[in-house]
């Protein structure tokens, strides 16, 4: 099955604001000592293999913002994930502030979240669970923690 890759936001812009589950992720740097270390400046920090609604297959995305990056590596090399748990991401352009959106080429565009299992599904199919309303689908699709730019809204 072909898979779509995304590296540049015009392609990245195709699920924008759409949570998707994380699936795997593959660092291509490394952060030690609170910095990261990159093989190059031209390479992506790290791909992550996606789970979308919008589209049927897995999507490759890679992660070129150094950002985006940490927050990806804080929820899986340092906080790590448990067995029920899920990562979620929203890539978003259309979410940053006001003040951002002028200089978006240079902005984080990845909000990371953890959540307890089955939170995906229930973000991106609003009609699934029907049995779960008000509070407690509130707190069944809540963050447990999250990784939010201050550049989004």
């Amino acid at each position: 099955m072909e898979r779509t890759t995304l590296k540049k936001d015009s392609e990245w812009s195709f699920i924008d604001s759409e949570p998707c589950k994380v699936i795997n992720f593959t660092p291509l740097a490394s952060i030690e000592n609170g910095k990261v270390t990159a093989p190059n400046k031209t390479e992506p920090y790290a791909s992550v293999i996606l789970e979308c609604k919008k589209l049927p297959q897995h999507i490759e995305g890679f992660v070129c913002h150094k950002m985006d990056f940490q927050h990806l590596w804080s929820a899986f090399k340092e906080r790590g994930v448990q067995k029920d748990e899920e990562v979620i991401i929203f890539y978003s352009k259309k979410q940053l502030k006001n003040y951002a959106k002028v200089l978006s080429i240079f902005m984080p565009r990845l909000w990371v979240m953890i959540c307890k299992e089955g939170a995906f599904e229930l973000m991106s199919t609003p009609n699934s669970r029907p049995d779960l309303q008000g509070e407690a689908r509130f707190l069944a699709e809540k963050p447990l923690i999250e990784w939010k730019p201050e550049v989004m809204k």
